[in-house]
């Protein structure tokens, strides 16, 4: 696979927020062996946002349950605004990728890799 091509896939990882949730799966499931930089990047987009579904329907709960008590009823009015949080840094990340900038999601990159030896 061309260093051009390997950046399109790349992108195209972390642009898959803006379409579906699993596109960086897709991605990941095609290419993971032709090569090892979209391997990382599909991998890290699609957990990435796998951990904003998570976020998202924690918070959702959490405002419904405190929603009860009046608390909660505030936080309501983040939910039309956070779903803007992984579709902007996915875009960013992308961006970041189209530059030639090997871009690392925080700690998701450094799950994905494991544990370093340090020597």
């Amino acid at each position: 696979m061309g260093v051009q091509e390997e950046q399109t896939w790349s992108i195209l990882a972390h642009l898959s927020v803006l379409v579906m949730p699993f596109g960086a799966l897709v991605i990941w499931l095609i290419f993971k062996d032709r090569s090892e930089k979209v391997r990382f990047h599909s991998l890290q987009a699609l957990w990435y946002q796998l951990a904003w579904i998570a976020i998202f329907i924690a918070f959702f709960f959490i405002s419904f349950i405190l929603s009860f008590v009046l608390i909660g009823f505030f936080m309501f009015f983040l939910l039309p605004v956070l779903p803007f949080v992984p579709v902007v840094h996915g875009c960013y990340a992308a961006y970041q990728v189209s530059q030639g900038v090997e871009y690392r999601y925080p700690l998701v990159a450094d799950w994905i890799e494991g544990p370093r030896d340090v020597v």
